[in-house]
């Protein structure tokens, strides 16, 4: 099993080409039991967030590995409830502070709001200060990176967004291309839709890997980072070992094509609900 390689994104620092989601991983055993088995697998990215609920855990877990921070790509978000400039940077402290960190890797903003300049803004300090390597956000649309792109203000590295067969978000992915994001993946297995459509499984079976395996290895070989999430060690090890085989043009326009839609909530519906009934990629 061949692990990650390495992506440079716009702030030279070099990224994991896939990587470990952690929304719903919860619990003090099972986060250790999952980020062991992550760390084994070959995993160096941890995806992870506030609203996520489970920093103190990963921390802790993340602690027995006993290995140098520097070993490991890190990423979290600053939630709704604390966007602005001041509650940003209480969010990063606080993150840091629970996961046992001085400096994250990858510190995004979750979702668009009326305050993103704000937010952003104090992303560009921690940026500036050297306590975040990169920057980006997460679940922003054209309209939404626009008020950065063209404010003069740092470009976001990174825009982490639900991307999967059927729902390919190509003009969002050319916007970010052209302006030198780099896009994630945050649903790259569609909340296991793929599993039931039957062109995933030709494809699955003609390259003799599971359906998993074809979808992740389609998102690597577009140029998208996934980061599937999964809290059993047979699932870890089948999404990580995506790198010795390789999808013809035919099978990557087949999923490319793949009629479907957006499974998860628009950033209008993100502003909209309750935070207790809140579900994400």
């Amino acid at each position: 099993m061949d692990s990650p390689n390495l992506i440079h994104i716009a702030s030279g620092v070099m990224i994991p080409s896939l990587g470990f989601g952690t929304y719903k991983v919860n619990g003090k055993t099972t986060v250790l039991e999952a980020v062991r088995a992550a760390y084994e697998a070959g995993y160096r990215f941890i995806d992870t967030a506030s609203f996520y609920q489970n920093e103190k855990e990963l921390g802790a877990a993340i602690a027995t590995l006993s290995i140098p921070r520097e070993e490991l790509f890190i990423s979290s978000k600053v939630w709704l409830d604390s966007d602005g400039y001041d509650k940003t940077l209480e969010s990063f402290e606080k993150s840091c502070k629970d996961m046992g960190t001085d400096y994250l890797d990858l510190f995004l903003i979750h979702w668009p709001t009326e305050r993103t300049m704000s937010t952003w803004m104090a992303l560009e300090r921690l940026y500036a200060e050297g306590k975040v390597r990169s920057i980006g956000v997460s679940n922003f649309e054209i309209e939404h990176l626009k008020e950065i792109v063209e404010s003069n203000h740092i470009k976001p590295m990174i825009n982490q967004i639900e991307v999967h067969p059927g729902f390919p978000q190509t003009e969002l992915r050319n916007y970010c291309d052209r302006h030198g994001i780099h896009v994630c993946s945050s649903a790259p297995l569609g909340r296991g839709a793929i599993f039931s459509h039957p062109d995933i499984q030709e494809i699955a079976d003609l390259n003799g890997v599971s359906p998993s395996q074809a979808v992740l290895r389609w998102h690597y070989q577009l140029g998208i980072i996934p980061i599937p999430k999964s809290q059993h060690r047979e699932h870890i090890d089948e999404n990580i070992d995506i790198f010795d085989f390789t999808l013809s043009i035919d099978d990557m326009q087949k999923l490319s094509s793949l009629e479907g839609e957006r499974l998860f909530k628009t950033p209008e519906g993100a502003l909209d609900c309750n935070s207790g009934e809140f579900d994400e990629a």
